[in-house]
């Protein structure tokens, strides 16, 4: 019993800890989805930011629970948690569900967006770095093109004439003296958007799926502690059902 005191008392700070950290993943889903909801057709996409936060809400008043729990029991509290750690479960498990089946469909749906993007730009040799979706995306980035700088040779702006460069978007920032011309190539960035996008979209993801599992572990431990608790404190009226 004095075992599952500690521990219920230890897992209450660290689903405080825990709290913050689900937020932080919760907001980075939610601000990525808002910044490059053009790339998306599906608006809840963002619903496992969205589920993150409400976990990370509930979170807080569940540590205070436990660790009142492990100072001095009360039936009400015990019976409490309990359905806490069951609605917090139920919101992980949705939670990481959803987050690893996203990250998956996603990615797919990417390259085929930006793909449509990069050939409908209307671009031409000039000084203009644009401010169309896909320029924005390549200087947020540091990218050029669906997989690298050759993806615009093919578009249909380039179809017209034999092109000699790429957007300026493309350029590295440190050379600002950079037009795009393919006969500096060294000045343009190297790796391609899908890439670096499917790798944003999957740390956000798989942040929020690997937090829900480690934390779901830690309230199945809650849970048990807390049932050996109740244990030792036995119903004597019907009165908290």
């Amino acid at each position: 019993r004095s075992s599952a005191r500690s521990l219920l008392r230890f897992l209450g700070f660290i689903f405080w800890g825990t709290a913050a950290a689900q937020a932080f993943g919760g907001l980075l889903v939610i601000l990525m989805f808002k910044n490059y909801g053009y790339l998306f057709q599906e608006s809840y996409l963002s619903l496992p930011g969205w589920l993150a936060l409400a976990t990370a809400l509930i979170l807080l008043p569940t540590g205070v629970l436990a660790v009142s729990i492990s100072v001095k029991c009360s039936r009400n509290q015990q019976g409490t948690l309990m359905y806490l750690l069951l609605l917090l479960l139920c919101l992980e498990m949705s939670s990481a569900a959803l987050a690893h089946s996203f990250c998956v469909r996603s990615a797919s749906q990417l390259e085929t967006v930006m793909g449509y993007l990069v050939h409908q730009h209307n671009w031409t040799c000039s000084q203009d770095p644009g401010n169309s979706a896909v320029d924005v995306i390549q200087r947020k980035l540091q990218c050029c093109g669906v997989h690298n700088y050759t993806d615009w040779l093919k578009t249909s702006s380039s179809s017209w004439y034999h092109a000699t460069c790429v957007p300026a978007s493309c350029c590295k920032e440190k050379h600002s003296y950079c037009r795009g011309d393919l006969g500096h190539v060294e000045q343009l960035s190297e790796e391609g958007c899908l890439k670096k996008l499917e790798g944003q979209l999957c740390f956000a993801m798989l942040y929020i799926f690997w937090c829900c599992t480690v934390l779901s572990v830690f309230e199945f431990l809650a849970g048990v502690s807390n049932g050996i608790l109740m244990r030792h404190q036995p119903f004597h009226e019907l009165r908290i059902l």
